[in-house]
């Protein structure tokens, strides 16, 4: 008797609610697609989040988390276990966002389409500071927050994502960036101050 259609997809959703990462890891350096299949998707969303913070953009964020599966797919072989997957995966991933974010400046292009020619201060405040009701309703807040965001360079932008958004102790920060702990810390704190200052006129309570 044949299996059922969807038979296929409950085992493997199945295996990627209880396989762990070493046994899935084991599976596909002995050939079995499966095992990789497993860790696409236990980590593809969380590679998508990481990206898509760091780039601001979904269709590049997309492209970071193909480019990261297949770098990983690729060199697999070379997981030496030391760190926990994730982190490695987090690694290649922000490596890969930080070549592409690097590759826009040389080209004076941003996630968020500034025009780099445009002198006006970006963060000159305005005659009358809007209420937090205005600012929530009209996504004023948020814009800020990604015109900041433009302000930071690409290793500041990655040491305040990993650190904040995805809870990365300095340590693995450093790891991910390949520096050292106290550069770590030292962009995440650049990136806290300029974010700072450029939220300073729209919002009172500090970051």
């Amino acid at each position: 008797m044949g299996q059922p259609p969807n038979a296929g997809a409950r085992r493997l959703s199945n295996l990627q609610m209880t396989e762990t990462d070493g046994a899935a890891i084991a599976r596909t350096l002995s050939g079995d697609g499966d095992g990789f299949r497993v860790l696409v998707e236990r980590y593809s969303p969380g590679v998508f989040r990481l990206a898509f913070r760091m780039t601001g953009n979904e269709s590049d964020a997309e492209d970071v988390v193909q480019e990261t599966m297949l770098r990983a797919f690729k060199n697999l072989s070379n997981y030496d276990g030391r760190a926990s997957f994730s982190t490695w995966l987090y690694r290649i991933g922000a490596n890969y966002t930080i070549d592409l974010l690097n590759s826009r400046r040389r080209r004076n292009e941003h996630s968020w389409q500034s025009d780099p020619d445009d002198d006006t201060p970006v963060w000159e405040p305005a005659a009358s500071a809007p209420g937090p009701d205005r600012l929530a309703s009209g996504g004023q807040l948020h814009a800020r927050l990604a015109l900041a965001m433009q302000q930071l360079s690409p290793q500041e932008r990655s040491a305040f994502v990993l650190r904040h958004c995805e809870e990365f102790s300095v340590d693995e920060i450093a790891s991910t960036l390949k520096v050292a702990p106290g550069a770590a810390r030292h962009s995440i704190f650049r990136a806290v101050q300029k974010l700072r200052r450029g939220l300073a006129a729209f919002v009172e309570a500090p970051l």
